[in-house]
């Protein structure tokens, strides 16, 4: 109908016997219809369940170690992070200091290079190797060429 008087809208939605309902009020001027307000809140509800269910959630999982972990143990934590960034999940790894540890933060700093070069084929760093606390952390996510892979057929 164009750009109308309030009133006039009101007046033309009290003759439909239907409601005047503002759809966009950020818009200048703002946007209103003439419908039933019923049908536009369930037609929302059901835009929004929609939308919820095409969301992708992330999980993030987590490897948590210490900086006298040993070389097999943290073997089959990478085997671990491996599955989880093949399955398309971000990993978080933790290097947890105790006592004097906290002392020699290079010796987990050494321990989280190695691991995300032992996964740099599936992963890339998202947050690089920090200090949070008692524990020095870094999340790897799923690579793009690794899920560019997967989805074509071979």
């Amino acid at each position: 109908m164009g750009v109308v008087p309030i009133r006039q809208a009101i007046q033309i939605a009290r003759d439909a016997e239907m409601d005047l309902v503002e759809v966009s009020p950020n818009a200048a001027p703002p946007v209103c219809r003439v419908l039933d307000f019923g049908k536009f809140l369930y037609e929302r509800e059901k835009k929004d369940r929609e939308a919820k269910k095409a969301q992708v959630k992330i999980e993030i999982k987590e490897i948590r170690l210490r900086p006298k972990t040993n070389e097999a143990h943290r073997g089959f934590k990478v085997d671990d992070a491996r599955r989880w960034l093949n399955q398309g999940h971000k990993v978080r790894v933790t290097i947890k200091f105790r006592g004097r540890e906290m002392d020699y933060p290079e010796i987990a700093l050494e321990d989280l290079r190695e691991i995300a070069q032992a996964l740099a084929d599936v992963s890339v760093i998202e947050q690089a190797p920090m200090m949070e606390g008692r524990t020095m952390l870094v999340v790897l996510g799923p690579s793009k060429a690794k899920a560019v892979k997967e989805g074509k057929p071979e």
